[in-house]
């Protein structure tokens, strides 16, 4: 398939970004997740957004990889600032996304 490589990386950020939000929902102080939260919601859906358009071959492709270059990296941003390991997994996910989004653009 077209983008495969790109297509993966989305997905694998999808995961890890729906895998974190849920994580984050156990910890203790769930008030200092909330914005790792909702920035992981908004992550995987901009992805998923983005790895459908890219499989139907969109014209509004480009345009998405550009915002989901843009949210991948926020999102890598808020989950480096905590501890936790699923946020560093998922901000790991979230770097190597918004690089192959980078790689499709250039």
């Amino acid at each position: 398939m077209k983008n495969q490589k790109l297509i993966d990386a989305l997905n694998n950020c999808i995961t890890h970004c729906n895998y974190c939000a849920d994580a984050c929902l156990d910890t203790e102080n769930i008030k200092m997740m909330v914005d790792c939260i909702r920035t992981d919601r908004a992550c995987a859906e901009i992805c998923a957004a983005t790895v459908k358009l890219l499989a139907m071959n969109s014209p509004f492709a480009k345009e998405m990889v550009e915002k989901c270059h843009k949210i991948c990296t926020q999102c890598a941003d808020e989950c480096e600032k905590h501890d936790h390991q699923h946020c560093k997994n998922c901000a790991e996910a979230c770097r190597t996304c918004a690089e192959a989004c980078k790689a499709y653009l250039a």
